[in-house]
């Protein structure tokens, strides 16, 4: 979050504590089912190592859902594993990042992330809210 503060981008962040809030959040349900509560993200940071419902978990209802699936999802996580590298992008991962370990590389990451997909890409068109 340090980092996202300093980049001075002005994007809203809003962070999740654990996977199965993630998918209130996202799916507006729950805690966030009144309208205005969650906002259709357009571009979801999601980390592997998620308590409750892992990240892999996450990325797989997100992208199997017709209404969310076109919402890029950047896996950035502490995983350099092969076999999650492999599965993220099989079930629909649009990017994976391994976390830095210093924080002026997490800066230029953070940085980079919002660069390249919030202003260089061209996201799709933003579709109905998931039911």
């Amino acid at each position: 979050m340090e980092a996202f503060r300093r980049s001075h981008k002005g994007n809203r962040v809003f962070v999740c504590r654990d996977g199965e809030e993630a998918l209130d959040f996202l799916f507006r349900r729950g805690l966030f089912a009144k309208a205005g509560a969650a906002p259709r993200p357009d571009l979801i940071l999601l980390d592997l190592n998620l308590p409750k419902k892992n990240g892999a978990e996450v990325l797989e209802l997100v992208k199997t859902n017709p209404q969310m699936k076109d919402i890029p999802v950047v896996v950035l996580t502490t995983s350099d594993r092969e076999e999650d590298v492999s599965r993220c992008y099989h079930v629909g991962a649009n990017s994976y990042l391994t976390k830095p370990v210093q924080f002026d590389d997490c800066l230029k990451l953070v940085e980079d992330i919002q660069q390249y997909w919030l202003h260089v890409s061209k996201l799709p068109p933003k579709s109905k809210p998931a039911p």
